[in-house]
C-alpha cells in the first residue's frame, strides 16, 4: 500500500514537472483565479469598512431642559444603554457643549461675537446617541419620547436627521448589494475558467490514459497523478498569487486609503493567514475537483 502510494506521488510529481505546457497553463489560470478571489476578499473587507464608517457618522441627540439635573440625565443615559438598540450614549454638559461649539467656530468671528453678546451659555445639556444600526434610531426616539422623560427633554433631533439617515441606509444597502453581486459574478467566472483550463490539460493526456488502461492500471492509479498535479498547482498558485497581491497592494494602498480611508496593507497583514488558508483551500479543491470531474466525464475512465 505504501509502495503504491509512493509511486503515485512520484508519478504526480513527474507529471507536474514534465508536462510543462499543461502545468504552466493551469498554473497561470489558477494564479489569476486566486488573485481575483483575493481581490474579492479585500473588496468585501473594504465594503464592510466603508459601511461601518458611514454608520459611525450617524448619530442623534436628545437636548434637555435647563431644569434637568446632571443626575437625572445620567440616569436616562443608563436606561438608554440598557436597551439593545443603543451602542453609545455620551453625556455632553452645557460647558462641554459650549467648548465644542467655540472650537468648531473659532475661525468665525461673527458667531463668537454673537455668543459674547448673549452674555451667558445658551446651549443645552444633551446625550449624543449612536445606535447599533441606523434603522434603530426611530425606536430609540420613541423610547425617549415616552411619558417618563417628556418633562426633562427639550428636543430630539431625530426627525431633522431622518432624511440623512434614510439616504445613508440606501447608500450602504447599495454598496452591500453591488459588492455581493460583483463577488458572485467574478468568482463564478474565475472558477469556470480554471475548471475548463484544467479539463483541457487532462484532455491533452488522453493517449497516456488510454495506454495506462490497456496495461491494466486501475482507475484510481490513473486518476491519482492528475490529482497530485492539481494539488501541486493549487499550492504553487497560492504562493504566487499572494506574492502578486502583496506587490500590487504595496503600490495601491495609498490610493485606496486616499479615496476610501481603508487601511489596505494593515488589513492584508491582519488577515494574511485567513487569506492564505482560503486560497489554499480554493486552489487545492479546485485542482482536485476539476481533475476528478474532467477525467470521469470527458475521458470515460
Amino acid at each position: 500500500m505504501f509502495l503504491s502510494f509512493k509511486r503515485i506521488l512520484k508519478s504526480g510529481w513527474e507529471k507536474f514537472v514534465r508536462d510543462r505546457s499543461s502545468t504552466a497553463a493551469a498554473l497561470v489560470v489558477m494564479i489569476i483565479t486566486l488573485f481575483v478571489m483575493s481581490l474579492l476578499f479585500l473588496l468585501e473587507g473594504m465594503s464592510t469598512f466603508v459601511i461601518a464608517r458611514l454608520h459611525d457618522g450617524i448619530d442623534m441627540s436628545a437636548y434637555f431642559k435647563d431644569t434637568a439635573t446632571e443626575e437625572e440625565i445620567l440616569k436616562i443615559r443608563q436606561e438608554l444603554l440598557a436597551i439593545p438598540e443603543v451602542k453609545e450614549a455620551e453625556y455632553v454638559s452645557k460647558e462641554e457643549a459650549l467648548k465644542r461649539f467655540t472650537e468648531a467656530h473659532k475661525e468665525n468671528r461673527a458667531v463668537l461675537d454673537s455668543l459674547d453678546a448673549i452674555g451667558s451659555n445658551p446651549l443645552l445639556p444633551a446625550l449624543s446617541i449612536k445606535a447599533q444600526d441606523p434603522s434603530q434610531y426611530a425606536r430609540i426616539s420613541e423610547f425617549l419620547t415616552s411619558n417618563s422623560f417628556q418633562s426633562l427633554i427639550e428636543k430630539i433631533d431625530y426627525h431633522d436627521r431622518a432624511p440623512v439617515i434614510e439616504q445613508i441606509l440606501k447608500i450602504t444597502s447599495g454598496i452591500q448589494v453591488s459588492s455581493f453581486a460583483v463577488i458572485i459574478l467574478l468568482a463564478a467566472v474565475a472558477v469556470l475558467v480554471a475548471f475548463n483550463t484544467i479539463r483541457l490539460t487532462i484532455y491533452a493526456s488522453r493517449q497516456e490514459i488510454e495506454i495506462m488502461r490497456l496495461v491494466g492500471a486501475s482507475n484510481w492509479f490513473i486518476r491519482a497523478p492528475f490529482l497530485i498535479q492539481g494539488i501541486l498547482v493549487g499550492i504553487l498558485a497560492t504562493v504566487l498569487a499572494l506574492l502578486l497581491l502583496s506587490f500590487a497592494s504595496f503600490f495601491a494602498a495609498w490610493k485606496v486609503h486616499l479615496f476610501t480611508g481603508f487601511p489596505l496593507k494593515e488589513y492584508l497583514r491582519d488577515h494574511f493567514f485567513e487569506l492564505l488558508g482560503l486560497e489554499l483551500l480554493v486552489g487545492i479543491c479546485l485542482g482536485v475537483i476539476s481533475s476528478t470531474i474532467a477525467i470521469r466525464r470527458y475521458l470515460k475512465v
